[in-house]
C-alpha cells in the first residue's frame, strides 16, 4: 500500500478529472498503488469499490447494468478493468444516460489498447491518467530512488534486504502470473532469459531479429513480446528522431526496463556499491535519467533519441510543436565534456538548447547554448521553462 504521505504527482490533475469526465481511468503497473490512490481521492464521498480480479466481485457483475443501477449516487471504483473488457460497452450505455462527471473510476494495469477496445468505446466519456512508479520529484532521496526504484513497496522497505526480497519476487509473480492474467500467454522458462537479456542490453538498439535467435523464438514473437510489456508500463520503448535530413540516421528504437530497481535485480545487483562497480553503471543512470525526464513531460512534448550511422548521438531529444526544445545527455560522473558527436547532433536537430545532466549539484554553461546541471535541478527549474 503507498504511503500517501507522499504526495504522488497525478493528484491534481486526478481530481481536475473527476470533476470533468463522466470516468476516470488510472494506467499504470501493476503495485504501484493505483488502487491506493483512488480509494484516498475518493474518501470524501459515498463510493463503491469493486475488484475484478476476484471472481466474487466479477459475479456481481453479471448483469452490470441493474447492478450498477442500484449505486448511482456513488463513484465506482472498477480496479484491474481488464479482467472484464466487455464492461466497457455497458459503461457507454450507463454514461450516456447521465453524463455526471465522477461517476466511475477505472483502474488497469495495462494501456487502453491492451485493454480491447476501451479508447474507443468509451471515446469523450473517460480521462486516462498514467501513475507511474515513485519520481524524483515525489521522494527526497534521490540515491535510495535510484538503486531500488520507485515501486511504492520496495522503495518504502523497511530495509534495503526487504525491498531486495520484494522486487525479486515482483519479478517472479509478474512472469510466472501476471503476463498471462493480462493476456500474454508465454512459456515461462523463456520469458525469465527475454527479461535478463533486456536487463543487459538496457538501453541498446532493438533487434529483434537477434534476440529471438538467442531465445530460439520468431522476429514477429519478440515484436509482440516487446509491444505488449511496452504496453504494460514495464518498458520503454525510445524511438528515434529523424526528419528528412541527408544524413543516414538510426531508425530502430532503443529499449529500456523502465523501473531501475527490476533492473538492477535482473543484472544481480543488489546496493550501491555493486551498482557502482558494474559495467552497466553509467546505462542505468543513463536509463533511470530518461525516465525521470519522460514522467515530468506535458502532453505537447515527445521524446526520442538521435543517432547517425557515422556515430553522432544524443541520449535524449525533446520535440515540442514541431520543433526541438532541448538536446539531452546523460552522464554518470560528476564533470561533463561536451563531445563532438553532441554538438553535431545538436546542429542536425537545431535544438534550442542543450544540457548535460550529471551528478553535480552545480548549474552553469559551458557555452551560449549548453548548460551543465543535475536531474532535480533539470527537473524544478529548467524542464518548465522549455
Amino acid at each position: 500500500m503507498v504511503n500517501m504521505k507522499i504526495s504522488r504527482h497525478i493528484q491534481d490533475k486526478f481530481q481536475e478529472y473527476i470533476q470533468l469526465f463522466p470516468a476516470t481511468g488510472i494506467i499504470g503497473p501493476r503495485q504501484v498503488g493505483k488502487t491506493t490512490l483512488a480509494k484516498h481521492s475518493a474518501s470524501d464521498h459515498d463510493f463503491l469499490y469493486l475488484d475484478l480480479e476476484r471472481q466474487t466481485h466479477r459475479d456481481k457483475l453479471v448483469d452490470p447494468v441493474f447492478f450498477l443501477s442500484q449505486f448511482k449516487e456513488k463513484c465506482v471504483i472498477l480496479d484491474e478493468i481488464q479482467f472484464m473488457p466487455q464492461l466497457f460497452a455497458e459503461l457507454r450505455g450507463i454514461i450516456d444516460e447521465d453524463r455526471r462527471p465522477g461517476r466511475f473510476i477505472i483502474l488497469g494495469s495495462a494501456s487502453p489498447d491492451i485493454i480491447r477496445g476501451s479508447s474507443e468505446t468509451l471515446a469523450g466519456r473517460v480521462g486516462y491518467l498514467e501513475l507511474t512508479p515513485f519520481t524524483a520529484l515525489e521522494v527526497d532521496d534521490l540515491g535510495r530512488l535510484w538503486v531500488r526504484g520507485g515501486y511504492p513497496l520496495s522503495y518504502l522497505a523497511p530495509s534495503a534486504k526487504a525491498g531486495i526480497l520484494w522486487r525479486r519476487q515482483f519479478i517472479k509473480t509478474y512472469i510466472q502470473r501476471d503476463l498471462g492474467l493480462l493476456g500474454l500467454n508465454t512459456d515461462v522458462a523463456v520469458m525469465e532469459r527475454f527479461w535478463r537479456i533486456l536487463a543487459s542490453a538496457q538501453g541498446q538498439l532493438l533487434n529483434a531479429e537477434n534476440l529471438g535467435r538467442s531465445l530460439g523464438i520468431s522476429r514477429t514473437t519478440i515484436k509482440r513480446y516487446i509491444e505488449f510489456l511496452e504496453g504494460a508500463f514495464v518498458l520503454r520503448v525510445l524511438p528515434p528522431w529523424f526528419r528528412n535530413l541527408k544524413k543516414r540516421l538510426v531508425k530502430s528504437p532503443k529499449v529500456y526496463i523502465r523501473d531501475s530497481g527490476l533492473l538492477h535485480s535482473l543484472l544481480g545487483l543488489d546496493n550501491h556499491e555493486a551498482l557502482l562497480n558494474h559495467i552497466s553503471v553509467g546505462v542505468s543512470w543513463e536509463g533511470f535519467v530518461i525516465e525521470q525526464i519522460i514522467n515530468s513531460l506535458d502532453d505537447e512534448t515527445s521524446a526520442f533519441f538521435y543517432r547517425t550511422q557515422q556515430g553522432a548521438e544524443c541520449d535524449l531529444i525533446l520535440e515540442k510543436n514541431g520543433s526541438v526544445v532541448a538536446a539531452i545527455e546523460v552522464k554518470h560522473g560528476a564533470r561533463a565534456k561536451v563531445g563532438k558527436g553532441f554538438k553535431i547532433a545538436m546542429e542536425d536537430t537545431k535544438a534550442a538548447a542543450g544540457f548535460l545532466i550529471c551528478n553535480t549539484k552545480e548549474t552553469f554553461k559551458i557555452n551560449e547554448k549548453i548548460s551543465v546541471t543535475g536531474l532535480t535541478h533539470f527537473l524544478v527549474h529548467l524542464l518548465p521553462d522549455l
